[in-house]
């Protein structure tokens, strides 16, 4: 999916390409010097990347810009989320419940560092280092909401083989598990796991995010490999948060899985 830039990087863009074609640069020019393919110099035109220091010394030489590059660098800032989970996250933050279903991944607010960092890792089309912690950081800050005041409900339902599959090595899924613990004896926090023995259970459609926000009102938020997109017509919420209802009913109670997760931990 494509990430829409915060406006001083789509300025910062826009003046780069300014004077690119002014000077009659082609982008296989400039990047060649900068050591930028051609995609990346029309992604940092287009706002979508931030410019290293390197590219921008480069850039403000190559183009003859006499100042302007580097006077516009310090005021580039970056948006935190993509755009299409920006909307997602600040509902999140002040959600008077949250509930999910988590097939594959365990959530982001449910990460730690390592883990996070891992997972992100794992992502193709590959983002650069630079890419992955933010968004490592972003999930972080994202934390705050497991100690908010006053506390949301939060519901976790996870399926078994996403606790034990050691995403970033057995160390860090180790600690993966124990976080997962702790937060599970939060008092305002129930974590249930999918046993591996149930044969079929009526989450298989996918993951799964429900709201409700602080209005009262509800909402759902799917994803997938195609994209997500959040849900608000009332009768496609109502459905899914049945379908929810159902999953905790076949799930293992909070009192069976804390035990199984402290297990799988100590078997790392």
């Amino acid at each position: 999916m494509t990430e829409t830039g915060s406006p001083s990087l789509k300025m910062f863009g826009a003046l780069v390409r300014s004077l690119r074609e002014a000077q009659g640069v082609s982008r296989d020019e400039l990047g060649a010097e900068a050591s930028y393919s051609k995609s990346q110099i029309a992604m940092i035109e287009r706002g979508e990347r931030m410019p290293s220091r390197g590219f921008i010394d480069c850039a403000e030489l190559r183009l003859d810009a006499r100042g302007a590059i580097r006077a516009a660098a310090p005021f580039l800032t970056r948006e935190r989320y993509p755009a299409w989970f920006g909307e997602y996250v600040e509902l999140e933050a002040r959600a008077l419940s949250v509930v999910s279903y988590d097939p594959h991944v365990l959530k982001g607010l449910l990460q730690t560092e390592d883990y996070a960092r891992a997972v992100l890792a794992a992502y193709c089309p590959t983002f650069d280092e630079d890419e992955v912690e933010r968004r490592v950081q972003a999930r972080l800050d994202r934390r705050t909401l497991l100690t908010r005041r006053p506390a949301p409900t939060i519901g976790v339902v996870v399926e078994e083989p996403v606790l034990r599959r050691p995403i970033g090595g057995r160390a860090v899924m180790r600690r993966q598990l124990e976080h997962l613990a702790d937060i599970a004896r939060m008092r305002n926090v129930s974590v249930q796991v999918m046993p591996l023995d149930r044969e079929v259970h009526c989450g298989l459609d996918g993951p799964m995010t429900l709201l409700e926000t602080e209005d009262r009102s509800s909402l759902a938020y799917v994803e997938g490999q195609g994209g997500s997109m959040m849900l608000t017509d009332p009768h496609e919420v109502s459905a899914m948060a049945q379908r929810f209802g159902v999953l905790r009913a076949q799930a293992l109670s909070t009192s069976q899985s804390l035990p199984l997760i402290e297990r799988l931990a100590g078997e790392l």
